[in-house]
């Protein structure tokens, strides 16, 4: 399943003086999932293109802070 948030899980020496983070996180933007643009995709409005950065539905990815709950849909 192909989900824009991974995971992985970075060494930590025993030895290291700091709190390991044993799990971090990254996002990865949709476009690395379709092989091509097929034609005739869902559009923005302009005014909703221009908040998202994007003219095509399928390539928006908002970005979240890995410590707030995401809210989803386009900011108001």
């Amino acid at each position: 399943m192909n989900t824009h948030t991974k995971t992985f899980h970075p060494y930590s020496s025993p030895f290291d003086p700091c709190k390991p983070i044993l799990e971090k996180t990254y996002s990865t933007p949709p476009h690395l999932y379709m092989g091509f643009q097929p034609p005739n995709l869902q559009q923005f409005t302009p005014l909703e293109a221009l908040r998202a950065g994007t003219l095509w539905k399928d390539f928006y990815d908002p970005y979240y802070n890995t410590f707030e709950k995401a809210k989803g849909g386009l900011p108001t």
